[in-house]
């Protein structure tokens, strides 16, 4: 059983940066970042191909977040630069160990992490 511990949340002003790491505790096919606002739908962030470390990212933080990894520690990082107000959400790390085509979709990841509080204040 894959665990996922995620950390780095918590609140910042407008225009501000923040990183968050997701540890794993053994290798995955695919590490993404999911995020939930309050009332809202969980929505895909971006994710990382562990073999290659290629990326995507949602329309909504391309250019302004970037998903970085270190295989050695099997961690993922996502790095949020000109934070929003709009970017307030509970953000969740997810991992596959199988390979899939799809890679964005919330109902391939097999493993979450708790989630870690963001609040971007105007």
């Amino acid at each position: 059983q894959l665990q996922l511990v995620e950390s780095g949340g918590g609140l910042v002003q407008a225009g501000s940066s923040l990183r968050l790491s997701c540890v794993a505790s053994g290798r995955t096919f695919i590490m993404g970042w999911f995020r939930q606002a309050l009332g809202k739908e969980r929505e895909f962030v971006g994710v990382v191909r562990w073999n290659g470390g290629t990326t995507e990212y949602s329309d909504s933080v391309k250019r302004r977040f970037t998903i970085s990894r270190d295989n050695a520690k099997n961690t993922m990082y996502l790095q949020m630069n000109s934070l929003k107000p709009e970017d307030t959400a509970v953000y969740y790390c997810a991992a596959r160990v199988k390979f899939s085509a799809n890679i964005v979709s919330e109902a391939v990841y097999d493993y979450w992490g708790q989630g870690t509080q963001v609040t971007v204040s105007s």
